[in-house]
């Protein structure tokens, strides 16, 4: 069997391969916690009105809150899932099954139809898409500092793990960039279909990840 070759260490090659490691690791967890904040920014103008029946608007304002927070509960379970088949199988393909995750989950959150719709179907599924962009964010949040410290030279694997997280807070800026932006259109425009945009865009950012 043929020994496979490694860069060696102090190589330009792999010095490029772990820069675009990390470039790699900072673009995917934005993409990511993009997806997951975006939600907590547009569900208290928006969501309320649609997928919600029309009961106390104070209860109402209160369960629009809990789906979000239901994105956290579901977090640790997501590294734990992917935590464990990332041992097993490798963190890049790991990664990028996160990633296609929390871009399906968050697309179909802008294709929904509404409680006049659908129903109590529509906050069924709602729920339901937020718990997969939790368990998402989980193993992308976990496993891509971990990759990053594994793969870090010596003496360096805090400075490569603390790197990925940068990716937190751009995301962040992103989520509130988008949904500010949205949120400027003409009230019924946003209610109808602007809102929805900041979502569907995620399916052009993960590719982009990808």
């Amino acid at each position: 069997m043929a020994a496979i070759a490694y860069p060696a260490e102090g190589s330009r090659e792999l010095y490029v391969a772990r820069r675009r490691l990390v470039i790699s690791g900072v673009v995917g967890t934005a993409i990511e916690f993009y997806d997951f904040f975006l939600y907590g920014f547009l569900a208290p103008l928006v969501f309320d009105a649609l997928f919600f029946p029309k009961i106390d608007p104070t209860v109402v304002t209160l369960t629009v809150l809990a789906t979000y927070g239901i994105g956290y509960g579901a977090r640790p379970l997501g590294g734990i899932l992917f935590g464990h088949f990332g041992d097993r199988v490798g963190r890049k393909p790991v990664l990028f099954i996160t990633l296609a995750l929390m871009g399906v989950s968050s697309t179909l959150i802008g294709l929904l139809p509404t409680y006049e719709s659908i129903g109590v179907w529509a906050p069924i599924l709602l729920i339901a898409l937020r718990i997969l962009q939790g368990i998402a964010l989980g193993g992308e949040s976990t496993g891509a500092p971990v990759l990053a410290m594994e793969s870090a030279p010596h003496g360096k694997r805090g400075g490569f793990a603390g790197l990925i997280q940068i990716g937190g807070a751009l995301g962040s800026l992103m989520a509130a960039g988008a949904g500010s932006a949205v949120s400027q259109l003409p009230h019924d425009a946003f209610i109808v279909w602007g809102w929805r945009i900041p979502f569907l865009i995620s399916i052009v950012l993960v590719l982009v990840g990808l």
